[in-house]
């Protein structure tokens, strides 16, 4: 099997996994559904399961998106104010994302806001997205206090966006809830 073979296949695997997964989760509740649930109705075994996600919480809290977002922040202009740099990179950031906006997205949030433990699982990864966001600010200088504050507002914003987009019956479109959600977040700023 070629490489490109391989990693086709992966990523079939991946997204039977997912799919059967999110479709568990939402028929019968996330607590109440187990790996080997998943794993038989993907027909896949435990193992492969674990192969690709480290837990059953992985399948809906994996985020790749973090080392992007603090890249993109850091791009931006050092003279800015740390809100601002911040907001502009997530702007940046979700600007190169082009599969953010689909069913298999909303599902995931959707299954998160319904579900405290993965609730408190998304609340322990953006934890992680603040660190590396203001580890980079401070890095370029800003003082801790200021880049730790930007930092949490500005992923507190993206999250009620996020959470929004995912259990509106509204029809809102992820770009607009996070543009909303940052717009808000520089009015703030500069109110």
């Amino acid at each position: 099997m070629t490489q490109s073979e391989l990693r086709g296949k992966r990523a079939r695997t991946w997204g039977r996994l997912v799919g059967h997964a999110l479709d568990l989760f939402e028929q019968q509740g996330f607590e109440h559904t187990t790996v080997s649930q998943i794993a038989a109705r993907a027909q896949l075994s435990e193992m492969t399961f674990f192969r690709y996600f480290a837990s059953k919480e992985k399948v809906v809290l994996d985020d790749p998106y973090d080392p992007m977002i603090a890249e993109a922040v850091a791009e931006q202009p050092a003279t800015l104010p740390p809100l601002i740099r911040v907001t502009r990179g997530l702007r940046a950031a979700f600007a190169q994302l082009d599969d953010l906006e689909n069913q298999t997205t909303r599902r995931r949030i959707r299954i998160v806001a319904s579900t405290p433990a993965l609730r408190a699982g998304m609340v322990r990864n953006n934890a992680a997205t603040e660190a590396a966001i203001a580890d980079r600010l401070i890095a370029d200088g800003v003082p801790t206090l200021p880049a730790r504050v930007a930092a949490a507002v500005v992923l507190a914003a993206l999250t009620c966006a996020l959470l929004e987009w995912a259990t509106a019956e509204d029809g809102i479109s992820l770009t607009d809830a996070v543009t909303t959600a940052l717009d808000t977040a520089e009015a703030g700023w500069r109110d």
